[in-house]
């Protein structure tokens, strides 16, 4: 199987064996050519091909899982709208088989990460489970009674749960998202604008945080209230039994874990308390979710 992941910045992809083992991994610039990007990606995924069967000529591809952000309708096999790729509508699963002549599964980079996690990882002990992966943007995976819950490919959509209505402007048009307050990207945005600094990442925040700097604490904590009340929302529509948080901010271990368990359960209080924990697959979450799909395909 080969299993490819497309990102804003880059595309991952790996070949799987018959056995699960990857092989292969590698890390592109993702193009990008305007209202030709879509185009462009599913050419890269032919050449990914080309050069997986010199590199590996034993091993005989039998699918494509194709990953991408955005919105994405995986029955129709839609790529709906990317506005960072600048596609709509792309019918990517229907080019992608007409162009590399092999079965291709289409979904959302985060949906696969999810089904990783779900079916391999630390969610497998749930059947009704949210697996949030919370990065430059956060998105979430829902499984409800065992079952991937899609609703077209607009479910899932938590980094644009609103906030707070008169909070920072959100790339998606709206305002207060919960991206744009507890993101890793905001979390680092957030505390440049407050002291005009500039920084790597969300973890030099939480240093600074915890070294007692009065911008990086109130940046770190309005994170976390974001964090905790979008969970407290999805505890009381959803009910998950759990709660997997993964992507770069989960990095932070127990510095985000515990005082956000602390945040939910003070908050809720007749609801099911989700289990809050890390996810446990790793940065390939989302090519191993797409090599599970490609291989279901031709099982």
């Amino acid at each position: 199987m080969i299993a490819v992941d497309v990102g804003g910045t880059d595309i991952k992809a790996a070949l799987f064996d018959e056995s699960g083992r990857m092989l292969g991994l590698s890390r592109t610039p993702t193009p990008r050519n305007g209202e030709l990007t879509a185009l462009s990606v599913i050419y890269r995924v032919e050449e990914l091909r080309l050069q997986f069967a010199v590199t590996f000529p034993a091993v005989l591809p039998r699918a494509v899982g194709l990953l991408v952000p955005g919105v994405v309708d995986d029955d129709a096999g839609i790529g709906v709208l990317s506005t960072n790729l600048q596609w709509a509508n792309v019918p990517f699963k229907q080019l992608t088989e007409e162009l590399i002549h092999l079965p291709t599964t289409f979904s959302h980079d985060v949906r696969a990460a999810g089904e990783a996690e779900f079916r391999l990882g630390a969610a497998r002990p749930f059947r009704n489970v949210v697996v949030l992966v919370i990065g430059t943007g956060i998105a979430g995976s829902l499984f409800i009674d065992g079952h991937a819950h899609t609703g077209g490919g607009y479910a899932g959509e938590i980094g644009h749960a609103i906030i707070d209505p008169a909070g920072p402007l959100c790339g998606c048009g709206s305002r207060g998202c919960l991206e744009t307050i507890a993101s890793a990207g905001a979390i680092v945005r957030r505390y440049e604008q407050r002291t005009g600094a500039r920084l790597r990442g969300a973890r030099e925040v939480l240093a600074l945080a915890e070294a007692g700097d009065v911008a990086a604490t109130a940046v770190w904590s309005e994170a976390l209230d974001a964090l905790a009340l979008s969970i407290t929302q999805l505890a009381a529509i959803l009910a998950p039994e759990a709660v997997v948080i993964g992507g770069g901010l989960a990095q932070a271990g127990e510095k985000l874990f515990v005082p956000l368990r602390e945040r939910v359960s003070t908050l809720l209080s007749f609801h099911r308390q989700p289990l809050i924990v890390p996810a446990s697959i790793g940065e390939n979450a989302g090519l191993l979710g797409g090599a599970l799909r490609a291989r279901d395909l031709v099982s």
